[in-house]
């Protein structure tokens, strides 16, 4: 049986995140591939992604780690530093870009999953985030599906209540467009992606 305890958590900023690239990219390509994302891999675009990451001053990105192996990441930074159709829905709404922090994918092979580690996820970059003492809302994006998608696993549970018991709320005014290739795909596609934020009030 696996433990929470069992789990080494690695925080990697700058640089150093560059010699984790091939490990980012192979569980990103692998947990993706399952609902709601669909993800066809593309090993060309994981480059471009991670060096998001690598080129911003106050990026993070989290493995956990165990037995050696990576089982899970999760990622984060400035809002400004990402790309213009992840900061779109915020400007149209006139949300101040240089005050939100935001939260890219937080994956976890699935035998990890309900012993804690995504609880910690948050908890690592909320905390990385308000270390700047300079942002006010953190925030992420989850990709929308119909609830009749023929993909649709019998067994799927969205992490709506999750999300929720983190402290984010949903706010369907804000759908950014995200394309990429679902499995089986000859072409990209559009995905609307819908933001969920939180606003602090200086708690760290």
């Amino acid at each position: 049986m696996i433990n929470f305890s069992d789990i080494e958590f690695r925080l990697l900023k700058g640089s150093d995140i560059s010699k984790y690239k091939s490990e980012l990219a192979s569980i990103r390509i692998e947990i993706f591939r399952d609902f709601p994302y669909l993800y066809e891999g593309d090993l060309e675009y994981e480059e471009k992604y991670v060096k998001v990451y690598e080129r911003s001053k106050e990026s993070l990105v989290v493995l956990a780690v165990h037995e050696g192996r990576v089982v899970g990441a999760t990622t984060a930074l400035p809002l400004r530093d990402e790309t213009d159709y992840l900061k779109k829905p915020l400007v149209e709404n006139n949300f101040s870009i240089d005050n939100i922090f935001y939260f890219g994918e937080s994956i976890l092979k699935n035998q990890y999953r309900g012993l804690g580690v995504g609880k910690k996820f948050f908890e690592f970059r909320e905390r990385h985030a308000m270390s700047f003492k300079k942002y006010s809302t953190t925030c992420f994006c989850a990709v929308t599906r119909p609830e009749n998608h023929p993909s649709k696993p019998s067994t799927y549970a969205p992490l709506d209540n999750f999300w929720i018991n983190m402290g984010y709320k949903k706010d369907p005014r804000l759908i950014a467009s995200f394309p990429w290739k679902d499995i089986g795909d000859a072409i990209e596609t559009e995905k609307p992606m819908t933001y969920w934020l939180k606003e602090w009030k200086n708690e760290f």
